[in-house]
Parts: C-alpha cells; structure tokens; sequence
C-alpha cells in the first residue's frame, strides 16, 4: 500500500509538472526547443534515450517512428530532408497532441521541418517523457494519416544482454541429406534475460546479401548450395551475434529435357533517334513449364563474365552496349543465348533560360501622346541563350486572365490599359511578364465605358447556351454579352427575355447585328431558362464539360486532373501527388459556387479533396517555392472526405478551422453524384450537400489545431476577403470526380 502511495504522489508530482509547463506555454516561457527549434548553444546535453522520427515524400505516413519508450529525459529528432527521402521539398511537422484527456499532454510540442529551411529539415528537442501515452501526428492540411501513439513505460533497468536465436530447417530430403525442391527456414528469437523484449528479426541470403525482415519462415527453391544468416535485435537496441545454416536443394526426379524460354525489354526516355538519355533499363523474364526457372543469368558486351539476374539491369555510361542473357531450368537445361543491344547518349545542356521578349505599341496619335481611336500591340518573343525554342507568348489586357498571343492585339476601348505579355520556351521556362501602358481616346477623349464584367468568350453565350453570334465589341464600347448577362439576379424568366429584348433592339437600330444574330441570340436567352424556377440564373459555368472550359484551369504542384468522356473531370488517374487544379482568370469576394462531385476512389478506398476557395494568385508568392501551397496556407479547404477513420475533417468541414464530423453530415454513397453549394458572405460560409446545409462558419481567425499563424492575412488572423476558386487532387488511391462548376457573385 505504501509503494502504491508514492507512486500516486508521483504521478501527481509530474501532472502539476505538465500544467506548469503548458502555463509557461502560454506566457510565452517556454524554451525555443519546446516549441520545435534547434537547442541553442550552451544547453544542457542530450539525454540518454533517443527517439528519432523522419518523414519523407508520403503524406500518409512518416517513413519511421518510435512506438515504444521508457520514461524520462529523452532526446527527440525529428527529420524531414532528403537524406530521409523527401525529393519534393514538401514540410511535414512532428505534433504532439496536448488536447485530447486520452493521451499525456505535458510535451506541447510542435516542430515544423522542410528540406530547404536554415537547419536542413533536421531538429532535436530535449523533452521529459512520463508513463502512458502520447499521441502525435502531422498538422499540415493533407496528411491526416500521418499520425501514431507512443507507449513510454515505466522502465525496468538497463537491457544489455541480446536476444537468443535459433533456426531450424525443413523439407523433403534425399539419402544424401540434401532437401527436395525446396527448404523452410524457421528463425526463432527470445529476449528472457534483457527483459525488453524482442523488436525484430532478420535474415539474409548467401554470405554477402542484404538483410531482411523476417516475419515468415523463409521458403528456398532454387536449386544449389545455400547459405542462410540470421539475427534479433531487442527494444533495448542490442543484437544478437550473427548465426546462419547452410543447406542443398535438389531437383525432384524429372524427365524435362527442354530448357526455359527467355526474352528481354529495353526501357528508358529517348530521343526521336531511338538512343536512350543517360540511361537505359534491360528487364530480362524466363518462364519454364517443366521443372521450373531456377536461374537466369546476364552478361555486358561479347566477352563480360555471366553475373546472376535479380532485377533490372541499369546501364548509365554512354555508347553502344550489348546485353546477353540466358535462364537455366532446375532439370539443368540452359536455353540459348540471346541478346539486346542499345545507345545510350549523354543528354542536351538543359535550357534554364527564358525567352527575351519586345513589345511595339502602333497607331495614330494626338499631341498628348494618345492613341487616337485604337492601338495596336505587337509582341515579340525570341530564344536564342536558350537554344530550346519559343513555345507559346501569352497576353494580358487590365489584369484580366493571360490568353494566348497569336496576332497583333488591337485595343479600341477609350481609356488608359496596361497590357502585360510573357513568353515560355519548350523546355518550359517562362520570362517574368512585363507590361505597356498606353491611352486611346475617342474624337475629344471619351471616358472607358461601364460594362459588365470585361468578358473574353468570342461568341455570345446566354447561361450555357451558345448563340454562334461574335462577342463584337458594340458603338458604346462594350461587348454583347457584357451587356446582355449583366450579373443580375432575374426573378422571372419573362423580365430575363424582356431586358434581353430592350438590348437586341437597340444593337439592330445601330447595325450592330442583323436580323439573322438577333434572331439567334434571343432563342439562346429562350433556352437559357434563366429566371425560371430551379434555374441557376446569375450563375457563370467556369467549367462546362467542353475541352475548351477545361484548358482555362491551371494545374501546379504534383497530381493532375483528366477530362472524361462525358466531360467531367477525375483527379490522379494520370500522375500521384498532392496538388491543386485552379481557376486563374478572375478572383471572387462574396459568391455562391455550385459544383457536383462523385466519390470514385478504388476498392474500399473513399475520396479525399476539397474545395479551396479566397486564396491569392499562387505564381511567383513570395512565400511560397511550391505554389499549392498557396491555397492551403492562405486560402480555405472545404473538405470533401467520407472516410470513417484517419482525418476528423470530414466532408463539409473547413479544414484546420471548423470540424464536421460524418455523425453530422452523413456519409455520400460512392460512384454517386452529390450537389455541392459553398456560400461565401464577407467572413461567414456556408455548405450545402444535396440542397442541405451541413455546416456555417464564421472565420474569426484561429485554427483548431494550431494558434493563428503569424503570416495569416490580417491583423487578426482572417484569411482573404477575395481570392481564387480550386481544387485539391490528393493522389491515385483518393480519387474524386468533378463536373457543372459554376459560380455566382453576391
């Protein structure tokens, strides 16, 4: 009873601990280590006990983590770098949950690492680990997955003694001892004397193969001498001494006399004459109904020594190269030699250099300097330093979207414009885009025109209905369709045609159409259906099931969209990765969008995306070296995820900030399309599925898992009030589906 007394004390010794240092959090106290930064100079030494996780390219797990430690003081590393395999430059964090009552909450830490940061992606926090469990996980948006639970014991002592080990061989054998088609290896392992227990177990083929993780007795059937190693480690981290077992496989009896079939495929990125850049994979298969492959064999050029095939063959050095091969079967039938041959070439400089581009402003002017009626722009665009090419020079008119360069651009808007233009070589690279500032003036200089929203579509197109009337430009200086959809709100269909009617009117009086396009556009407004009940009137469609819809939206970071047959869109069935599909030709501040979305992940897999919304232009941010990113930090997530565990955010959450959970909204049924309506009205929001709300939130600033960021928008940590529309694609196994995108400004 007495021990059992101060062990009670003990424990409340280190909870009034814990609430100590969550206090000191709070005022700020707390050491630069405890808040994920390196220890600084002069701190105390490491503890004894080290805990290591490292994080990679995947953002469903870290690539390693501890799931066992004993109490007390303990050094944690975490490392997200390349040396732990992170190729694409992607943060993760190490963060330990101090909310949940579940799990020990007196470690508050928090330790964002990125490959590129000041300290390499590496971090070492000393912290003071007490009995039970902590739960820790990553708080970046996306990587709902990453996340685990510590078992920190009592302790029991120092374990310095190593497992024990044994293996044991089974199978047929003959009269000489030797094992008849195939051998089992059984490798047992205890740790009784250390008392920590046995962590793992590995085994290794021949004298010098790599080690392995055993969890299954090992099953030999190629025929031969074999040499078979083994060995423990205990949780303590000691090992047992290397042992092994030396057996033969035999052939059974068999009256195969033919030998295996053999062919080989040659791989790798080439150039239109055929030879392979920087390298070239040989992949060599063998199959042998009789007695079965037992080897097969390759061999470089005519006179290389046969080496044994395990994988694919990679050859790296330039020139013309040779590559034979040949499989033996387990009755001894070699097959004939047969052979591949290939180049391999060094790969062109890379072109890291962009185009140089000119621009030419023409026309009559006055004595100030202004275009008189219109201008002309005239773009240029070469790439000579590069040596790639020009591929593409875009323009863009006012700050509108960037459209594609393809004729002198003649501006006839009365007015003060800036046009900015760019240029992108074929190996991809884009000059920064430059601009000229100009005036065109009308007779004695006319003010520019109050149009609707400025509106690029070449033909005049009624909600989704295209009339095949051009888009001309009208004797008040702005187009038809500017004037026709002019963002209202129709609250009859009746009212839609009658206004449409008063402006047809007017446009044939003036010659601006004739008899034939005013007949065309007004059955356009007919079948348009705008005013009428249930019709979407007011909105835009930014994405219509036409490839040329699709071509307006942008993909940056990894992952990718593809267009379906019926016109909707599937992310990562093309290319892995997190990424985001967005809309660059108009920022909205107020708005409702409408959209429909399928969950079509594989198996028993659910959809994961969302729907980002008021984030700022993403290239070029100067914040931001992967431009996704842009969305996640500085935007809104409306999530779209069903999955019953894994992430708490579920669909109709706003991620990082306002949780639903599927208790609230739900469950969608796969393959089935939902209706989804995000209502933006200054800072509050609201989510619509299939006509019901599921969630409001008021964006007040603060996240629910994390303090506001000190570079969130605002003095008070508010995103946005306008941005950019996207959509999140999380990877090949999260797929989701998208089609009938529009929006409507409030």
């Amino acid at each position: 009873m007495r021990k059992r007394h101060v062990r009670h004390l003990a424990r409340q010794v280190r909870w009034l601990t814990a609430l100590l240092a969550a206090l000191l959090m709070v005022l700020g106290l707390t050491s630069a280590s405890a808040a994920g930064r390196p220890q600084a100079e002069g701190a105390k030494a490491a503890a004894a006990q080290v805990l290591t996780w490292t994080a990679g390219d995947d953002i469903t797990k870290y690539a390693s983590a501890p799931q066992t430690a004993v109490a007390g003081p303990t050094t944690i590393v975490f490392e997200n770098s390349a040396a732990t395999g992170n190729t694409t430059g992607m943060p993760h964090t190490l963060t330990f949950d101090v909310s949940d009552p579940e799990y020990n909450n007196d470690v508050p830490l928090n330790i964002l690492a990125n490959p590129n940061d000041a300290q390499g992606g590496r971090y070492e926090v000393e912290v003071n680990l007490t009995p039970g469990r902590y739960r820790f996980y990553c708080t970046i948006p996306g990587h709902g997955q990453m996340q685990g639970i510590l078992v920190v014991s009592e302790g029991t002592g120092e374990d310095t003694t190593p497992p024990e080990t044994s293996a044991k061989v089974s199978g047929t054998q003959n009269a000489q001892g030797a094992y008849v088609g195939s051998a089992t290896v059984a490798v047992s392992a205890t740790d009784e004397d250390g008392g920590s227990g046995v962590d793992r177990v590995e085994y290794a083929l021949g004298h010098s193969g790599d080690w392995q993780p055993y969890t299954t007795p090992v099953v030999v059937n190629q025929v031969g001498d074999h040499h078979v190693r083994y060995r423990a480690f205990d949780k303590a981290g000691n090992v047992a001494a290397e042992k092994s077992v030396e057996f033969t496989v035999v052939a059974p009896p068999t009256d195969d006399t033919a030998p295996p079939e053999t062919s080989a495929t040659v791989t790798g990125e080439q150039n239109p004459q055929g030879e392979y850049l920087s390298m070239a994979t040989v992949t060599v298969s063998a199959s042998d109904t009789g007695s079965g492959v037992n080897t097969i064999e390759y061999a470089l050029g005519d006179s290389g020594a046969w080496q044994p095939y395990t994988a694919p063959v990679m050859v790296h050095e330039a020139g013309t190269h040779k590559v034979r091969y040949r499989a033996t079967d387990k009755a001894g039938n070699v097959s004939a030699e047969k052979n591949v041959t290939f180049t391999v070439v060094t790969p062109p400089v890379e072109d890291t250099t962009p185009p140089v581009t000119g621009v030419t402003v023409e026309g009559d002017r006055n004595s100030d300097g202004a275009y008189l009626k219109s201008a002309k722009v005239t773009v240029s665009a070469t790439d000579e330093h590069g040596g790639s090419g020009v591929a593409a020079i875009e323009y863009s008119l006012d700050g509108g979207p960037y459209l594609a360069y393809t004729a002198p651009v003649v501006v006839d808007r009365a007015g003060t414009h800036t046009l900015a233009y760019r240029a992108s070589d074929k190996a991809g690279n884009t000059s920064p885009a430059r601009t000229v500032t100009f005036t065109v003036v009308s007779g004695g200089g006319v003010p520019a025109p109050t149009c609707a929203e400025w509106d690029e579509r070449l033909t005049v197109i009624v909600g989704t209905v295209d009339s095949g009337v051009p888009n001309r430009l009208t004797n008040n200086r702005c187009r038809i369709n500017e004037l026709i959809e002019d963002e209202k709100e129709w609250t009859s269909h009746a009212l839609f045609l009658k206004h449409v009617k008063s402006v047809l009117d007017k446009l044939l009086k003036e010659g601006v159409i004739d008899q034939r396009e005013y007949n065309a556009i007004q059955k356009a407004a007919r079948e348009s259906g705008i005013g009428r009940p249930g019709q979407t009137e007011g909105y835009r469609t930014i994405l219509d099931g036409t490839p040329e819809s699709f071509a307006k939206w942008q993909q940056v970071g990894g992952g990718s969209f593809a267009q379906n047959s019926d016109g909707s869109i599937t992310s990562g069935t093309t290319k892995d990765g997190l990424g985001m599909l967005w809309f660059p030709e108009r920022k909205y501040g107020d708005f409702s969008l409408r959209l429909q979305w399928r969950d079509d992940a594989p198996g028993t897999g659910n959809a994961n995306s969302g729907v980002f919304v008021r984030f700022p232009w993403v290239h070029d941010h100067p914040e931001e070296t992967r431009p996704e990113w842009v969305a996640i930090k500085y935007g809104h997530e409306v999530q779209v995820l069903d999955r019953p565990d894994g992430d708490m955010y579920k669909t109709g959450s706003v991620y990082g900030f306002d949780r639903v959970g599927l208790a609230g909204a739900g469950v969608t049924q796969k393959g089935t399309w939902n209706d989804y309506e995000i209502r933006v009205v200054d800072q509050h929001y609201s989510v619509y599925r299939n006509g019901v709300l599921i969630n409001e939130f008021d964006n007040t600033g603060g996240q629910e898992f994390a303090p506001p960021r000190a570079d969130d928008p605002g003095t008070d940590g508010r995103r946005f009030a306008s941005g950019y529309i996207g959509l999140q694609v999380h990877g090949t196994t999260d797929v989701v589906s998208y089609r009938d995108i529009r929006i409507m400004e409030l």
